[in-house]
């Protein structure tokens, strides 16, 4: 295979996954490592990808930018809807409690499938979120009864956020929070590019007895500007593909269990 044609494939994936890993990529088209990089360094030049550690990202994948919600709804939604099924095999069967919805599209899969996990296992839920997108879906559930808090919301997430919405989560005690990450880095731990939403998301990890963090494989390795959670804050990772070597090792060490869908 010709270097143009690896080059072009590359930029493919990175649409299709988000990220690249030169290990994985060495391994796909039976090239070395040093192969890989040298495609990565000349895909960088041309500005069609970032280098970043272990592998590359799409240029736009920067630490403060965030696409908006409805940019983000239909990507990778195969891999959310199987993560949120997989996710809300923590509620057992006869469930009887408070569940907590961060904001998010994997989160939005979680609130799409909530009823009927719920009537499968025969339980209902209390549920609580601050994001104006999750609110309608869970609004008419059956076996949910729903709470939203309030703030001033943001336009890129549709979530409240401030020092309000987080005194009211501060205030909460719910039994499972699902929470959703923009990165999941061994060294960093879980971030979000906006501080007021890293406040948020820390106030709901905080108040939570269960920590369920939702994240396909597109956002390992990412460090977004604002960490809001160390790995072992998190009970469950459930995500679509193994952790690669540095993140499994250190969600191992943190005591995280890791779900694939």
């Amino acid at each position: 295979m010709y270097a143009t044609e690896r080059q072009d494939l590359i930029e493919q994936l990175l649409t299709d996954e988000g990220r690249v890993s030169v290990h994985d990529l060495a391994r796909r088209f039976d090239v070395t490592t040093e192969t890989v990089r040298r495609d990565l360094d000349a895909l960088e030049q041309a500005g069609a990808l970032r280098r970043v550690h272990g592998g590359a990202v799409p240029p736009e994948r920067r630490s403060t930018v965030e696409s908006p919600i409805g940019t983000r709804t239909h990507r990778r939604a195969g891999a959310k809807a199987a993560i949120a099924d997989r996710a809300l095999a923590v509620l057992d069967d006869g469930f009887r409690g408070s569940v907590f919805l961060d904001a998010g599209t994997t989160t939005a899969a979680v609130a799409e499938r909530l009823a009927a996990r719920l009537a499968a296992v025969g339980g209902t839920a209390d549920v609580v979120t601050h994001s104006l997108t999750l609110a309608p879906i869970l609004a008419t559930a059956d076996g949910v009864t729903l709470t939203v808090v309030g703030g001033r919301v943001r336009g890129v997430t549709a979530a409240a956020v401030g020092a309000g919405t987080v005194r009211a989560i501060d205030a909460l005690r719910p039994d499972v929070v699902f929470v959703g990450t923009n990165g999941v880095s061994a060294g960093f731990g879980l971030s979000t590019p906006d501080p007021e939403e890293a406040a948020v998301k820390q106030a709901i990890v905080a108040a939570a007895r269960r920590v369920v963090v939702v994240a396909d494989a597109s956002k390992f390795g990412d460090e977004s500007l604002v960490r809001f959670a160390r790995l072992d804050d998190v009970d469950v990772l459930v995500t679509d593909a193994a952790p690669p070597g540095d993140l499994a090792e250190a969600l191992t060490a943190a005591g995280v269990e890791v779900w694939i869908a």
